[in-house]
């Protein structure tokens, strides 16, 4: 559920002791709530409980801008292997139990892309794109192993009979190293890149290879039987867990059926030995390492990578299910807790998930450096992660931290508010859950916001005490109480906007002699009149949405006049409306209607004198607050003028010549122009009779017909004027 404001009828005090029909609540109670807020110290499950992570301890900023690899001895013993953007030398870092670091072995090269330790604590280290395998000396002296003939080595997995298995790219082999120190290729996988490995319960060899997104296991005789395709491009890390599951995570889009091929870029590395001066090429690999600052020259262009993420495990009898999915998150290590969680760690975010079951899943931490590139976990329950964009090493405790918090995204009420009730819901010892509010009008938490304020709490409930404003924000603080953590999984913040008065904003009225059909009425008459939408003027551009009505039609009544009217509440509360009318020489308003719940009318006018009115419209919100917080606005109307009398016809006289009859007569309005003049001839139809001057734009116009071979003997005509309020006057005479 995302952040979700929700309206009630509500009959309860606030804090500032006003009533009020509408309450408002904030409520966060999932994932995605949560996550738009800033967590320290405190974990996330992706059903939206919050809780304690547990604690976090940096054990080396390395010199190196990456540190790709981690592998721990019996000792207790930590190395990590890296490199930095610009070449170098690669290092090997060692954490001692005690917390100790060093600078353990620089092999001149690229990047340290894998490490693996033996039953016999030896250290081995791979560096890539000079593809070679190094032992490394009890003195930190490191001595070359194996060279599989490959540009990139990406992964290395030792199985319980001691025997070194290397994953390679281009090509996508995998080799074997006895013991002894022999080495040979092992498996071919036809994929470009063979990107990671494991051994499973059974010491079966998994490996995962791009780009095809495959997940194999590998036949002692070195037969690869394809256990699942992933939907995504690379499988950047697989691995087994002790009750038979192997997880494999895999990124990117897959790329059309023929994509361009991997162009190297001139002049490549060599490959024969390390080098052992200048800066050499930086590496870029299928997780689009080139998210680091790029080296010059860098050995392959890559497309990004796009796509997100997927988890897929698989069963013991081969069944794959996608168990955890992101769109935007890439997944670049897997380690398997000591109680048989999944680990997952990502980038570009520095993110570390842990899975409990299928769609099941906790965010541990999120930490400074981009990437989290490497997971081994301790049997005692720690886990360490190695990180990229800085190279550092973190440990992660088996302990909880003492304490954690949550500081919510600002909240925004639109207006000034006052606010009511915090509620929770969780668990936890009395004390173990803390909140505090602080408030503000600025759209950010700012110096001149309020200072923060303990919420006092009772039964998972308290009054905010924070003054009131447009903005809130609360912190959540979460103790630990005897080793356990507290959860919260459900906050919900009461409150209430203060009342502003609904606006009116303008006032139209549409022609005259048409009204407003009843909403039951569907308009058949085909003299009706389609209004355009109204909309309030506001010069400039206004601060908020400026309100518009919308278009409306109107059917031919007449001696009906009607208005429509502009009204908004800031507060969203329902509005009714009261309409007044009077002369504009008259001091007392007339009620025309009252209690209106539309914005429009239409009244007959013929029960009022001719003459120039206004219009008052009153808003008020009364329905939606309290009679004493009730508010209104009115608004009066331009000057309109109501006219239902006839324009008068005089001098209406006829001349016979000896082949016309010449028709003269002049019209006359009291209120309005003359529209228009007409003559009929015998009771036939009417033609358009044009005014001295041609312009129908006067309350007094002449006209003046002359009619052609109108026949002989006695002949009737009639003239009819209509002003501009459809008002008609017909009149007539006989030329003998």
């Amino acid at each position: 559920m995302t952040l979700l404001i929700r309206t009630v009828a509500a009959l309860a005090a606030l804090a500032a002791g006003l009533a009020a029909v509408e309450t408002r609540f904030w409520e966060h109670s999932s994932a995605a709530d949560f996550d738009k807020g800033t967590l320290e110290g405190l974990a996330l499950r992706s059903d939206g409980r919050l809780m304690l992570a547990p604690e976090v301890r940096q054990l080396l900023d390395a010199s190196a801008a990456y540190l790709w690899a981690l592998a721990a001895d019996s000792k207790g013993n930590l190395y990590a292997g890296g490199g930095s953007p610009g070449g170098g030398a690669a290092k090997i870092f060692k954490i001692t139990p005690g917390g100790s670091t060093e600078t353990f072995a620089e092999i001149e090269g690229f990047e340290i892309q894998a490490l693996a330790v033996d039953r016999q604590d030896r250290l081995y280290a791979a560096t890539s794109p000079d593809g070679k395998v190094y032992r490394i000396g009890r003195d930190g002296k490191p001595e070359v192993l194996y060279e599989p003939k490959a540009k990139y080595i990406w992964a290395l997995a030792v199985n319980s009979k001691g025997e070194l298995y290397i994953g390679t790219g281009e090509p996508g082999q995998i080799h074997r190293v006895t013991p002894a120190g022999q080495g040979a290729l092992f498996a071919e996988t036809e994929e470009t890149h063979v990107r990671s490995l494991a051994f499973d319960a059974a010491d079966n060899l998994i490996a995962g290879t791009e780009p095809g997104g495959l997940i194999l296991r590998i036949a002692s005789d070195g037969a690869p039987f394809v256990l699942h395709q992933a939907a995504k491009r690379e499988v950047t890390a697989v691995v087994a867990s002790r009750d038979g599951f192997v997880y494999a995570a895999a990124v990117g889009d897959k790329q059309p059926l023929t994509p361009p091929a991997l162009q190297p870029v001139p002049p490549a590395p060599t490959t024969q030995a390390p080098q052992t001066g200048g800066a050499p090429a930086q590496a870029t690999t299928p997780l689009e390492r080139s998210q680091a600052p790029a080296a010059p020259p860098a050995p392959l262009i890559r497309p990004s990578v796009t796509g997100g993420s997927e988890v897929i495990r698989i069963d013991a009898e081969g069944f794959p299910r996608t168990v955890w999915t992101d769109s935007r998150e890439i997944v670049y290590s897997l380690a398997v807790a000591p109680g048989g969680e999944l680990l997952i760690g990502t980038g570009d975010e520095g993110k570390l998930y842990r899975l409990e079951a299928p769609r099941l899943y906790t965010l541990l931490a999120r930490i400074p450096p981009k990437q989290i590139t490497a997971l081994v976990t301790a049997a005692d329950g720690r886990i360490f992660a190695a990180t990229g964009n800085v190279g550092r090493v973190y440990q992660f405790g088996a302990k909880l931290t003492e304490r954690g918090t949550f500081e919510s995204p600002v909240l925004n009420a639109d207006f000034f508010s006052y606010w009511g009730a915090l509620r929770y819901t969780g668990a936890g010892h009395q004390g173990s859950i803390a909140f505090e509010t602080r408030s503000g009008n600025l759209d950010r938490p700012h110096r001149n916001w309020s200072p923060w304020s303990k919420v006092e709490l009772a039964d998972a409930s308290g009054r905010i005490s924070s003054p009131p404003a447009r903005f809130l924000q609360y912190r959540l603080t979460l103790t630990a109480s005897g080793g356990r953590s507290p959860e919260v999984r459900r906050v919900e913040i009461a409150y209430l906007n203060r009342n502003v008065a609904p606006e009116i904003s303008r006032i139209a009225l549409a022609p005259p002699n048409y009204r407003f059909p009843p909403r039951s009425l569907t308009v058949s008459s085909p003299k009706t009149l389609n209004l355009p939408p109204l909309a309030e003027a506001r010069t400039p551009a206004p601060p908020k949405p400026v309100p518009v009505a919308p278009a409306q039609s109107v059917q031919y009544a007449k001696g009906y006049l009607s208005a429509r009217w502009l009204a908004s509440d800031d507060n969203g509360d329902e509005l009714t409306y009261k309409v007044e009318i009077r002369g504009a020489a008259e001091s007392a308003w007339k009620l025309l209607q009252d209690d209106l719940s539309e914005p429009y009318l239409s009244w007959d006018t013929t029960a009022f004198p001719d003459g120039e009115y206004l219009l008052k419209v009153t808003v008020s919100d009364r329905k939606s607050n309290a009679p004493d917080q009730a508010l209104s606005a009115e608004l009066v109307s331009e000057p309109f003028v109501i006219d239902n009398t006839p324009p008068e016809i005089s001098q209406l006289a006829a001349t016979r010549g000896s082949r016309t009859i010449r028709i003269q007569w002049a019209a006359s309005d009291a209120l309005s122009p003359i529209q228009k003049g007409e003559y009929s001839v015998n009771g036939g139809e009417w033609r358009l009779a044009e005014p001295a001057g041609r312009l129908t734009d006067s309350p007094r116009l002449d006209f003046a017909v002359e009619l052609n071979e109108p026949g002989a003997g006695e002949q009737t005509i009639a003239v009819r004027v209509t002003d501009q309020f459809d008002n008609q006057r017909v009149a007539s005479l006989v030329v003998p």
